[in-house]
């Protein structure tokens, strides 16, 4: 039982890797099956088909971000701090998973019913609940601007993931510039949350 547990997730390793670099479209179970350094029929034993790996992958893929994403504000922080946190957390995770973005946002807007689970489920509604309720707290004592705090949200994801979402187009210009992608991204931890508390503080 425990070596079936060990070959599932050496594939699971692997379609992760192949399905990162190519989408479901691009992706084969063959090259899955020699990343795993197994053969394909074992892999069919698996999962019987490609769509059935990727799903697995996929759920477990945006599953693991998302909840990564919104645990970073599941504290008795104040906002600012929150903020902190989120880009330094978010951002490492991302550092480690430069491909994720892409092939994430690929296939939910090719289905985006994959994500509907994930963001209704009980803790993530609770979780945004308790963030917006600070967020009026902090409008009505002042410290915030009254926003709109669902754009304010999308602003703060935005922020974070672009550049490894636009990745491609972002290393050409920055070549042109002599500017390296990863040395950027690293000081984005500390410029973004003093960026967007600038953008929303009560003047």
């Amino acid at each position: 039982m425990e070596k079936e547990k060990q070959t599932e997730e050496i594939i699971f390793d692997a379609a992760v890797q192949v399905f990162e670099e190519k989408g479901i479209d691009g992706a084969r179970m063959q090259e899955i099956a020699d990343r795993a350094g197994i053969n394909k029929a074992l892999l069919h034993y698996y999962f019987r088909s490609k769509e059935k790996l990727f799903d697995a992958v996929f759920d477990k893929l945006a599953g693991v971000m998302f909840k990564k994403l919104f645990s970073c504000f599941d504290n008795e922080l104040p906002f600012e701090e929150k903020l902190k946190l989120f880009y330094q957390e978010h951002i490492s995770f991302l550092q480690a998973h430069p491909r994720l973005p892409s092939f994430l946002l690929t296939e939910i807007n090719k289905h985006p019913q994959r994500v509907a689970a994930i963001f209704g489920s009980e803790r993530i509604m609770e979780l945004r609940q308790n963030l917006f309720e600070q967020m009026d707290e902090d409008i009505e004592n002042g410290a915030l601007q009254d926003i709109d705090k669902m754009q304010l949200m999308i602003d703060i994801i935005a922020l974070s993931v672009f550049p490894f979402a636009a990745r491609g187009l972002i290393e050409i210009i920055f070549k042109q510039h002599d500017i390296d992608f990863n040395d950027f991204v690293e000081q984005r931890k500390t410029a973004l949350p003093i960026f967007v508390i600038n953008a929303v503080k009560e003047k």
